[in-house]
């Protein structure tokens, strides 16, 4: 049976949603177009066509916005897409910014 103390404890307590980070890619000379569509198409599960858009706008602005995760999930893309350039020989890079 609860007591007193134990349920004004649980009123205390306050669930929040966990942090949110976007993960970017930056604009380089050197990775392809081809390539940075394949890494949105494949890493962050884009159609070819908002991978398209999301490359010119790298292209354009010198970063573009892939996706917005927890930050386990954004530090895993990070990770993957610096392991797959880095294995095909381009600079690509993604970072990650809090929301």
């Amino acid at each position: 049976m609860a007591t007193k103390k134990s349920l004004e404890l649980d009123d205390e307590l306050a669930i929040s949603e966990p942090q949110k980070y976007k993960v970017l890619l930056l604009n380089d000379d050197y990775s392809s177009m081809d390539f940075v569509i394949d890494i949105l198409m494949t890493i962050f599960h884009k159609t070819y066509s908002e991978s398209e858009k999301v490359m010119v706008e790298v292209h354009k602005t010198q970063k573009g916005l892939c996706g917005v995760y927890t930050y386990e999930i954004a530090e895993t893309k990070v990770a993957q897409v610096t392991k797959i350039a880095r294995k095909q020989g381009f600079p690509l890079k993604a970072i990650m910014e809090e929301e």
